[in-house]
């Protein structure tokens, strides 16, 4: 195991987030099998409704609901950076980060990843995640016209070359 995998597991390990990510996986009737890659564990299986993605991760645990999750895909590549951001993010303080940028997704975009800067630095791609175009902002509408405000109306360019004279 590279050192830099050695270093996130033993910080998962020390913030918790891979003891909830086991905990998790039990609860959720996973079988845990130990990952040939970067000191993580595998929880396929996964059976509970909640989150509604095939996999997520928690510390150095990736969930999936798949049979299994080979560690050379892409899907699982992805959710290797989940877990280094875990150890960047202090752990489980990761989770209100996590949810703050999927709602700040779905107010740019209205999709809760293409926007969200853990999918992004995750890989978009590889988490199965499309990339969409910011929205336009709705509602935007010229300022409507104060008190003092007058409208010349229709006819008013048309007058600007006539010789009748407006009536009083």
């Amino acid at each position: 195991m590279r050192a830099r995998h050695r270093v996130r597991f033993a910080v998962n390990l020390a913030n918790g987030s891979t003891l909830a990510g086991v905990g998790v996986a039990l609860a959720g009737r996973a079988r845990l099998a130990q990952a040939s890659r970067g000191g993580l564990l595998t929880a396929v299986g996964y059976r509970l409704p909640v989150p509604g993605a095939p996999a997520f991760t928690l510390g150095n645990v990736i969930l999936t609901r798949l049979d299994s999750l080979p560690p050379d895909g892409a899907l699982f590549r992805h959710e290797a950076r989940h877990a280094t951001q875990y150890a960047w993010c202090g752990g489980l303080l990761m989770l209100p980060l996590y949810f703050t940028a999927a709602g700040a997704s779905w107010v740019l975009c209205g999709d809760f990843g293409a926007w969200n800067v853990f999918e992004r630095l995750a890989g978009l791609a590889d988490g199965g995640y499309a990339r969409k175009p910011l929205r336009r902002l709705t509602g935007t509408r010229p300022p409507a016209a104060g008190p003092g405000d007058r409208d010349p109306g229709p006819g008013a360019a048309g007058l600007a070359g006539s010789t009748a004279t407006p009536s009083r």
